[in-house]
């Protein structure tokens, strides 16, 4: 997988929405913050555009984040925020000059669309974390979301530490982390957005579903073959779950439980991440290993050397291997040159 670079002081982020509509006095709070980091900000022209509830239509929608994918010059593009829209534009993206220049996607929910596209026909990192819309507010929680998100995007590899879960098993794993919202995973199937996740650390995590809802979609998961070759599975935050009047009898931990019971790989239950305060940044496509005991861990691996690191690296290669050889041609003469003088004494 490719580690997009890090951004430094001085660098570009852009902001988009390409899913429900955002207004300019919601944005404020998350330019004022990037620019607090250093960062420039570009808003896109059809950034503030309504169409019913949607940030205009998808024509307008599809051309800000194409513009952004390819510029260059932005280091990361911020989604605004979720709701609804993602999956009607994906297809007609061109990422050709995102592949060639890669830079941070980063938001939830929603955007797990781009997340698992991304991932899945680029190679290529993103990042699940917060988003503008929950740079509102000062408490403490989401103020810690953000702090994780700038540390992330400057290049510090996280490591996360939780209290155990009666709902955990125990166990280590290592494998891609890959994942996102639940509904949009299921949504997702059969499309060429849907995720691989043999060997993989699958996330998951869910809000505002019904009960028996959360049961059809982890079953339609496992009948699709998602959930047999898991290397491990972590459990976010399934916020605000709805029941009918007759009850389904399960919490969505209940349901989730029950339906990876027959397999042994970890599991992480109530990992802090997805719709609530503390969303705690998740670097989707990037190996991570999870230790499940008394606590729970999640390490992240250190990322690959940057694509221009590789490139002189692979350039200085040959030249090395050639000084080598005459080095130890040289060696090699001179240990012969030294037996033919002794034998002369």
């Amino acid at each position: 997988m490719i580690t997009p670079p890090f951004l430094k002081t001085g660098d570009t982020i852009a902001i988009t929405a390409p899913a429900r509509k955002i207004t300019p006095e919601e944005l404020q709070p998350a330019i004022s913050t990037f620019e607090s980091w250093g960062l420039k900000v570009i808003l896109p022209p059809n950034l503030f555009a309504i169409y019913h509830q949607f940030a205009g239509t998808d024509e307008q929608r599809n051309a800000d984040m194409q513009t952004l994918l390819d510029n260059d010059d932005i280091r990361a593009i911020m989604c605004a925020r979720g709701g609804y829209g993602t999956g009607r534009n994906i297809d007609s993206l061109d990422f050709t000059r995102f592949r060639s220049s890669p830079k941070w996607i980063i938001g939830y929910s929603d955007i797990t669309v781009l997340h698992s596209h991304v991932q899945e026909n680029l190679g290529i990192e993103t990042l699940h974390a917060t988003m503008p819309i929950n740079f509102l507010t000062e408490n403490e929680e989401f103020q810690d979301s953000i702090a994780g998100l700038k540390s992330c995007l400057f290049g510090e590899t996280p490591s996360y530490k939780i209290a155990g879960n009666p709902f955990n098993r125990t166990g280590t794993a290592q494998g891609i982390l890959t994942g996102g919202n639940l509904s949009i995973l299921y949504s997702q199937l059969g499309t060429p957005s849907d995720i691989d996740t043999d060997g993989k650390v699958l996330f998951i995590e869910d809000i505002d579903e019904y009960l028996y809802h959360v049961d059809r979609m982890m079953i339609t998961l496992k009948r699709n073959g998602k959930l047999d070759n898991l290397a491990g599975l972590v459990v976010g935050a399934f916020t605000d779950m709805r029941d009918n009047d007759i009850p389904f009898g399960k919490t969505a931990e209940e349901i989730i439980r029950e339906c990876v019971n027959e397999f042994k790989y970890p599991i992480i239950f109530n990992f802090p991440a997805g719709h609530q305060p503390l969303n705690l940044p998740l670097i989707l496509g990037r190996e991570a290993t999870i230790e499940v005991s008394q606590n729970a861990h999640l390490l992240f691996k250190e990322p690959l050397p940057s694509k221009g690191f590789r490139k002189f690296r692979n350039l200085i290669k040959p030249t090395l291997f050639v000084i080598g050889g005459f080095f130890l041609l040289y060696l090699l003469y001179a240990l012969v040159l030294g037996q033919l003088q002794l034998t002369k004494h």
